[in-house]
């Protein structure tokens, strides 16, 4: 048992480290996805919707899972979860290595996609309830790994697909994530109690007062603003993380720059993640909301005026991708807050499904758009919009703790 404050404050620090590098190595499922759909597209010649088709399994069984997953997590401990997904996530790429079948990539594509998803809802539970005192940092610097991991091994990925073939790389990426992850996976623990932050420093958050059960958070008006605003503001970066590659194509983006998305995309996504933690602990989690979204939506409708400039494409991503991953530090800060940090595994599991949508758009009917209307513009405008109205919803006169009843 933990039980020496100081030992307790080093611990959660480590804690930390280990969720960085976990969430870094798994993010490549996603954020390396328009490496793998192009050599899909190049060896298979699969249709654009039936790669776009993979994304969105993948998302939907990363997200789906959480609610389940955290509930166990929140009785038995993250440990022996994490370990059984640490298993799923190389089992996934290592098992589509094998095939050129569709339905079977989609199979074993989306049964890594578990594995990940179990991971993220654990990783993101340690930092809400290991600091209860700095939520957004924490959160924010977690998700970070997710959002910025790749900047490192797109490069790597991409010198791989070209030397080695698309099988060879899940196979050898297969390999490294279970060397990696495995021995991390071991770290994972909730705290005994309160964290040492909340009970030696006297701070409270309403939700840690309070608990909401994982079925009393659908009695909340906030709920549902929160879950429309992750659909829409998480499309816009997970579109870009899904077709990249083919929306470099069809600004016909010359390789050099290219090569520079590569980095700047996940680099700028993770930044976003702990510059908006950080911001919301100190301004609050509403007004960093309206300030981000506004901001998001802006950058998507400059990226669609200037992005046949190779220079102004790169930097309208990066913008985007500075602004866009914000929502995945935000939104479990925000259900810690508003909700307590009891049930957070649950309940932020259960707010992430959102996420399955915003795959929904961003893979297969983003797709579906171009190949219907010949161009990313129609899908880009729309999110654009309901950035707008996410910013809109996440005012602090709307977005406010409930009231438990």
């Amino acid at each position: 048992m933990i039980s020496d404050f100081g030992f307790q404050e080093k611990f959660r620090w480590g804690i930390i480290v280990a969720a960085f590098l976990i969430m870094a190595v798994i993010s490549i499922y996603q954020y390396s996805w328009f490496l793998f759909a192009y050599a899909i597209r190049e060896q298979f010649g699969w249709a654009l919707d039936t790669i776009g088709l993979t994304f969105t399994v993948y998302t939907y069984t990363a997200t789906f899972v959480q609610p389940l997953s955290g509930y166990v997590a929140d009785s038995m401990g993250p440990r022996p979860v994490s370990v059984v997904a640490s298993m799923l996530v190389a089992a996934g790429l290592l098992l589509a290595s094998f095939t050129s079948s569709p339905k079977l990539f989609y199979l074993y594509y989306g049964l890594g996609g578990l594995g990940v998803g179990i991971l993220y809802g654990v990783s993101t539970s340690c930092a809400i309830k290991w600091f209860p005192d700095r939520r957004g940092f924490a959160t924010g610097t977690v998700v970070f790994g997710f959002g910025a991991g790749t900047a490192i091994f797109n490069l790597i990925i991409e010198s791989l697909l070209k030397a080695q073939g698309l099988s060879s790389t899940l196979r050898i990426l297969s390999v490294a994530m279970m060397l990696l992850l495995l021995p991390l996976s071991l770290f994972y623990k909730y705290p005994d109690g309160r964290a040492p932050a909340l009970s030696s420093l006297g701070t409270s958050n309403f939700g840690d007062d309070l608990p909401f059960k994982p079925l009393a958070i659908f009695k909340t008006y906030q709920w549902y603003l929160i879950y429309f605003s992750f659909v829409f503001t998480v499309s816009i970066v997970l579109l870009f993380g899904a077709q990249m590659k083919m929306l470099a194509d069809e600004f016909a983006i010359p390789v050099p720059y290219f090569s520079i998305v590569l980095v700047l995309f996940p680099l700028g996504n993770g930044l976003s993640r702990v510059v908006s933690g950080v911001i919301s602990d100190k301004i609050g989690r509403g007004r960093t909301m309206v300030l981000f979204y506004a901001l998001l939506a802006i950058s998507i409708l400059a990226f669609l005026a200037f992005a046949h400039i190779p220079a102004l494409f790169v930097t309208t991503v990066f913008a985007a991708s500075l602004l866009g991953g914000a929502p995945f530090a935000l939104y479990p800060a925000t259900i810690g807050d508003f909700y307590g940090a009891k049930y957070a595994t649950t309940n932020y599991g259960i707010t992430y499904t959102a996420k399955a949508w915003a795959g929904l758009i961003s893979g297969w009917f983003s797709a579906y758009l171009v190949i219907r209307f010949g161009s990313y513009r129609i899908p880009l405008i729309v999110l654009a919009i309901c950035s707008l109205l996410a910013a809109i919803f996440s005012h602090p006169k709307l977005m406010k703790p409930p009231i438990k009843r």
